[in-house]
């Protein structure tokens, strides 16, 4: 995610750490790079320009020039900014005060519209909710096959009928059904379009009179950049959207989309895709994504991932550690296996605050070689050496790296990352920004 938008970034950071003090000139300079950075990653031009604003407006400012760590306070400013241009504070789902709840899902064909029906409902099981699924897609007959499929994958039931049944007769019998199951949410998958039309949004705004939702959620694919944002717009004028989802997002290495389509549009973005698996769909928090896109990391969703796969007492332990900033070689070894069960290798350690970097190094494919490496060196090490690593002279790295088959510059690799990591998860996850950012910019 954001990989190219977040280098560039990185690059800039980097550049004014080196000054020291810093010149009105200088702030210009670099903000003159981060707005290309910016419009590069596809970052609509009018959010470009006020964003840019905001931050020079604010980095000019005697708390910036006169300060000791001028570079630190502009990358705070920045992260500030970004959390701002997403949306603030998280925007939750909101449910009717008589149950079932209605959630309808709409957007275009190709989005993964139909797959994020399915996501939701899983979110919303998790949490303790009893979702029914509702195939009201009567357009393509593969949507109420796959719907079904992935209701049962996910022991949620489904409610559909003959294609040749109206969409809103669909949803009244479903709503029957859902109070007959005692379900708290009704998520119904409607159909979607090649293109946006009159006759579609007619036909989505007369569902949405029939069945008076009260969620409307657009799916939309942040792959497409400023189209995304183009989409958001025309369906909030014709259906007033309650929020919005990002699918693909894990493949997004630009970040155009949701950069803009919550400042354009209005409409809050709720939930974000990661992977195909159904289980791949996390809440939205502007803090987080801020983070990430700075590089330093999110940890609190790492402990979130850890909590839903870790027994309570393992989970209870690694958050005591990540706390403590007790975390140590012995701990990560000890985990790995565990942590492997959370999801994709390099997604998780893009999480870690010092460790998003090697994320971004890792081709694709190379995450279990990578953690099979790092299994090895663990290995070769002394119980003494991975609970106290700093003992670890050049005589030891010799000797740890000649029996992981690896060079003593993998050693120095591993426990440099191992110390930033260290050094700033217990940061991370009490929600501060780190005094010295600019060691994440090394």
């Amino acid at each position: 995610m954001f990989e190219i938008l977040s280098e560039k970034l990185s690059k800039v950071f980097r550049g004014l750490g080196s000054k020291g003090k810093l010149t009105e000139k200088d702030i210009d300079d670099a903000l003159r790079q981060v707005r290309l950075a910016l419009l590069e990653a596809d970052v609509n031009f009018k959010v470009v320009k006020d964003f840019i604003a905001r931050v020079r407006e604010r980095a000019v400012g005697a708390e910036v020039l006169q300060s000791i760590t001028p570079a630190q306070q502009v990358i705070k400013i920045v992260n500030e900014e970004l959390i701002a241009t997403l949306g603030e504070g998280q925007s939750r789902l909101v449910p009717s005060a008589h149950p079932p709840s209605v959630a309808m899902l709409v957007g275009l064909q190709g989005s993964g519209k139909t797959t994020t029906t399915a996501k939701l409902a899983l979110h919303l099981k998790n949490s303790g909710q009893r979702p029914l699924l509702v195939a009201a897609d009567n357009h393509r007959v593969a949507a109420i096959e796959q719907l079904v499929t992935l209701g049962k994958q996910a022991d949620i039931p489904v409610y559909n009928e003959a294609p040749t049944v109206a969409s809103k007769d669909i949803c009244a019998h479903a709503l029957t059904e859902a109070k007959r199951l005692a379900a708290t949410w009704a998520i119904v998958d409607t159909a979607g379009r090649l293109h946006i039309d009159e006759a579609m949004m007619e036909e989505l705004a007369e569902l949405k009179r029939e069945l008076k939702p009260d969620e409307v959620l657009l799916v939309v694919d942040a792959m497409t950049g400023q189209d995304a944002v183009r989409v958001a717009e025309e369906f909030h004028s014709k259906v007033n959207l309650t929020g919005l989802i990002l699918t693909k997002m894990d493949g997004d290495a630009r970040g155009g989309a949701a950069l803009s389509i919550r400042w354009v549009s209005g409409v809050p973005i709720k939930f974000i895709g990661i992977g195909e698996k159904v289980d791949a769909l996390e809440p939205f928090y502007p803090d987080r994504l801020a983070s990430r896109i700075l590089g330093m990391g999110d940890v609190l969703t790492f402990i979130e991932k850890a909590e839903k796969t870790l027994d309570e007492q393992q989970a209870r332990e690694l958050e005591k550690k990540v706390r403590t900033a007790s975390f140590n070689l012995e701990d990560l070894l000890s985990q790995m296996k565990e942590v492997k069960k959370m999801g994709a290798f390099g997604q998780l350690i893009e999480m870690l605050p010092g460790l998003s970097q090697v994320a971004k190094r890792l081709p694709e494919g190379m995450e279990e070689k990578q953690l099979k490496k790092v299994e090895a060196i663990i290995l070769s090490m002394t119980p003494e050496e991975r609970q106290n690593p700093s003992i670890i002279d050049g005589s030891r790295r010799r000797r740890i790296a000649q029996g992981s088959g690896t060079k003593p510059q993998d050693i120095n690799q591993l426990l440099n990352q191992f110390r930033q990591m260290q050094k700033l998860m217990k940061m991370g996850i009490d929600g501060k920004l780190p005094r010295n950012l600019m060691g994440m910019f090394k």
